[in-house]
This record gives C-alpha cells, structure tokens and sequence, in this order.
C-alpha cells in the first residue's frame, strides 16, 4: 500500500451574522466618514458573515481523518460563533474589546482563541467573508 503519511487540509464552514461601526475614536466625524465611509455609521451596520476554518495534519491511520469535524464544529460554535451571533462587535464581544472590529483584527482573535484548542493536527487558516466581494485570510504569521 501506498505512504499515507500526506500532509492534508480540511476545512468547516460556519456562519453568523453581526453588526459593526468602523470608527477612530481619535478622528473628527468627517474624518471617520471619508475613510471608512458607509462602515463609519453612527447606527452600525451588518453583515452575513461565513467563517472558514481550516486544519492541516496527516490522517489518523485509525479513523482516517485529520480531526473529527463534529469536535471542530463544536470548538467554533461554543469559542467563537456563539459569542459573535447577533452581537454587537464593537460593544458584546469580549474578545475584540479595545480593538476596531474590521474583519482583520476578527480573524486575529479567532485564531488566537482557536489555536490552542486544535489537539489533532494543526490550525493552518482562518477565512472570513463579510462580502461577497471583501474576505480575509489569516495563517497565524
């Protein structure tokens, strides 16, 4: 039989919904309003946001996979979209206090929630799309 001794990447997508202002503290109104535009709202405004994780490891020659992706969907349920779900970002979640919660620095602190609790194999990515036409990635550098 062939070396199954491959490095593979499995991915669970999740998703949820959540509302954000982006907002300099430190600017004037006017300022926030030509940088950040529409996102700058006094009101906030939201997102369908779809998250995307990925694990990198070789497969369990026992059970065949990387990690049992029932356990990856329960780790990002209970440590990140639960805690993000029709929230407020910039006033409910505690994890991004003290941080402008651009889709940047959202994926930054899933990772550094997410990280240490992969016990099988290895977190490679973290994607997050807030658009269909803007998304991030994050690989922990």
């Amino acid at each position: 039989m062939a070396d199954r001794q491959k490095i593979v990447y499995i991915t669970r997508r999740e998703r949820f919904n959540a509302a954000h202002k982006l907002y300099n503290p430190n600017w004037t109104e006017q300022e926030n309003e030509d940088f950040f535009g529409k996102c700058s709202n006094k009101y906030y405004h939201g997102h369908n946001f779809e998250l995307f994780v990925t694990i990198k490891g070789i497969a369990n020659p026992e059970t065949g996979m990387v990690m049992d992706l029932k356990k990856l969907k329960k780790i990002i349920k209970e440590s990140v979209t639960e805690k993000l779900d029709h929230k407020n970002l910039n006033e409910d979640v505690d994890f991004l206090k003290g941080f402008m919660p651009s889709i940047e620095n959202i994926v930054v602190a899933v990772w550094d929630i997410m990280a240490p609790q992969i016990e099988n194999g290895k977190l490679h990515s973290i994607k997050l799309i807030e658009t269909e036409n803007n998304f991030v990635e994050y690989f922990g550098e």
